[in-house]
């Protein structure tokens, strides 16, 4: 698993995740290969001796006080909620921020939303052979509004703007992002829900945007919106959107993340004619691209550079 024996200038990178390793023991290597540096790659070392884990906040380790040589904890999940209030870790730690993951959240994102939009599902699903010409508005003409504006959220919004969909964004703290209108501030969380026809969830779990999507805010979208889900499950509150689901408030709800997953088999989602339940697929860490990002911050901490998405941890991302 070294890259080299040259010791005196090896760097000793531990890979916490082994449910991964099979997806990672050719790429990682490569990467690190290709961003020229120098590294013993291994399964197990000395917590002395480590200099970078790669890791994943479902992985066993879970006390990094040993770990007094380490300059970096490089996770591969883009989410650090499991893992950014552990008091043993006072390393920096460094998010999943891939390219493939980008893109594969933008076609979950895309696909869906042009599903209610178009109304596709009166069409595929018609076992009455009903002949029904109504015909959907332009993307012009439809309100969107995507909460949460990080990567993965202006990534999307962006795609959606270049449909010709009108996008709101909006995100805790200011942001500027081209062909989106984007506000901030929980005093603007209402004027961004208000009148949306599809609204998307691609915030993180803090304790501030758990339950974002409750009965009060689900009540200021358009009658008959459409939720997407692909952030977290705790941004919605359940209860809630069965309610407004049930009520004819909200028109469907396609859901990716949950608060248990699985998705227990008796969960109301599974049986509800007006949700989608998708098996936290929206977005996956590709391992040849995710690789590449974990060798750069590799070679950026041996250099002395900045690290690539560092967790700001009063924020909790």
């Amino acid at each position: 698993m070294s890259t080299d024996r040259d010791d005196a200038k090896m760097t000793t990178v531990l890979f916490a995740a082994p449910t991964l390793w099979d997806e990672y023991r050719e790429e990682l290597p490569a990467a690190l290969a290709e961003a020229g540096v120098k590294a013993d790659l291994v399964l197990e070392a000395a917590p002395e001796m480590v200099d970078y884990i790669v890791y994943a906040p479902s992985a066993p380790l879970q006390d990094f006080t040993p770990f007094t040589r380490t300059k970096a904890v490089l996770s591969l999940w883009a989410g650090v909620e499991r893992i950014v209030g552990n008091a043993s870790l006072t390393q920096p730690l460094c998010r999943m921020v891939d390219p493939g993951l980008t893109e594969g959240m933008v076609e979950w994102v895309v696909g869906h939303a042009l599903r209610h939009h178009l109304g596709m599902d009166r069409h595929i699903v018609n076992p009455d052979h009903v002949w029904n010409p109504i015909c959907p508005p332009l993307a012009r003409d439809r309100k969107v509004t995507l909460l949460g504006l990080g990567e993965l959220g202006a990534a999307c919004g962006q795609a959606l703007a270049r449909l010709n969909f009108p996008v709101t964004g909006w995100s805790r703290s200011p942001r500027q992002i081209p062909g989106l209108r984007c506000l901030s501030g929980p005093d603007r969380l209402a004027e961004a829900l208000t009148g949306a026809e599809i609204v998307v969830t691609l915030l993180p779990r803090t304790p501030q945007t758990e339950n974002i999507l409750n009965a009060e805010t689900l009540a200021l979208m358009a009658r008959g919106a459409v939720v997407l889900n692909p952030g977290r499950g705790a941004l919605i509150d359940d209860a809630a959107l069965l309610a407004a689901l049930d009520a004819g408030r909200i028109g469907h709800a396609t859901l990716d993340v949950f608060r248990v997953e699985p998705l227990p088999a008796d969960h109301p989602f599974w049986a509800h004619p007006k949700v989608t339940v998708t098996p936290h697929i929206a977005a996956d860490t590709r391992a040849a691209s995710a690789a590449r990002v974990i060798a750069e911050n590799i070679r950026r901490g041996e250099a002395g550079e900045p690290f690539l998405h560092q967790v700001n941890r009063s924020l909790g991302y």
